[in-house]
């Protein structure tokens, strides 16, 4: 059977999702993280969310083309509604603004509890998502950058536990640390 290829931007949240966890991907559409994820070992089941039936019907498509459809709960709800705080330690919601975002993480107070992963890539409003971020009790663990074509996708991992505040630049560029291997940093600043 042959195996599922992410573009870049997935690709790039997939990378960060750590072996064995207990992974949900909020927003699912096609399945394609969760696929990419159970058929590479990185996981042995996954949830699948979205709030539209027509999306969770690709989800369930994608995962039968590939033979995983037993190793995928679906479930249709609006955000982390429909998945209890003990299903899951790594979460990518990515695919929508940082607003979005924010509301869905506001949502769900257990977000900002335990050692959670957040993988969360915001198509817009970015800096409005580390505003909220740390706004409330969370921080910025890593930001790592995606090119598809001309545009350029930010992926923040992030965690509960507060962290220094942001300066302004911090806001809309992200925090920059010591060592960071970023190649595209410099057209990201730019934009």
């Amino acid at each position: 059977m042959s195996s599922i290829t992410l573009s870049p931007r997935l690709l790039s949240v997939g990378r960060l999702v750590p072996p064995g966890c207990r992974y949900a991907d909020v927003g699912t559409d096609h399945a394609y993280l969760p696929v990419w994820l159970l058929q590479n070992g990185v996981v042995s089941r996954a949830i699948a969310s979205d709030v539209r039936e027509g999306p969770l019907a690709r989800a369930r498509q994608t995962a039968a083309r590939y033979g995983l459809t037993g190793q995928i709960s679906f479930r249709l709800c609006d955000g982390l509604s429909g998945i209890a705080p003990e299903e899951v330690d790594t979460v990518s919601i990515a695919g929508m603004g940082g607003e979005t975002i924010a509301d869905i993480l506001s949502a769900a107070p257990w977000s900002g509890q335990g050692d959670r992963r957040w993988l969360l890539q915001p198509m817009s409003a970015a800096e409005d998502l580390r505003a909220w971020l740390y706004g409330h009790g969370f921080h910025i663990e890593s930001e790592h950058l995606a090119q598809e074509g001309r545009t350029l996708y930010v992926t923040m991992l992030a965690r509960p536990g507060g962290a220094a505040p942001l300066s302004p630049g911090e806001l809309w560029a992200g925090r920059q640390w010591e060592g960071m291997e970023a190649p595209l940093r410099g057209a990201y600043l730019d934009k």
